[in-house]
């Protein structure tokens, strides 16, 4: 069983630049804020000197949005493609986006979301794929 722990939703660094209103408006509807402790615990891993989330972006938003200051989080064993989270934490920072409540005014129709977000880490991960390949 997963060991999960409560952090505040500010010490945690977003690795996504959009959340989907339809996927938001499901969590919502689920959501209990009296009870963050049935929240699923969201994962997380240390890049560099900082914490960020490796999922569970929405459902951190939906906390916010119901007025939690804290989650319930893991810490992620999973090796993860960490030059993939750099360059989306990469992003996030250039856009402004250092907590979960800066993803405020980027709650995106799922189309867009598929657009701005889906299609923009698929190019990133063909680019990073054609960079490997050379070295």
């Amino acid at each position: 069983m997963v060991k999960t722990l409560m952090m505040k939703l500010n010490k945690i660094q977003p690795s996504q630049l959009y959340i989907s209103s339809e996927k938001l408006s499901e969590v919502m509807r689920t959501f209990n804020p009296d009870r963050p402790e049935s929240i699923e615990p969201i994962p997380i891993k240390k890049l560099e000197d900082e914490i960020i989330f490796v999922d569970g972006h929405t459902r951190a938003f939906a906390a916010f949005l119901h007025g939690l200051s804290e989650v319930p989080v893991y810490w992620e064993c999973e090796k993860l493609d960490w030059e993939a989270y750099t360059i989306c934490v990469e992003w996030c920072k250039k856009a402004g986006i250092h907590t979960i409540a800066d993803l405020k005014n980027r709650v995106v129709p799922q189309k867009d979301y598929e657009i701005l977000w889906h299609k923009r880490c698929e190019k990133m991960q063909q680019d990073l794929e054609a960079k490997r390949k050379q070295t």
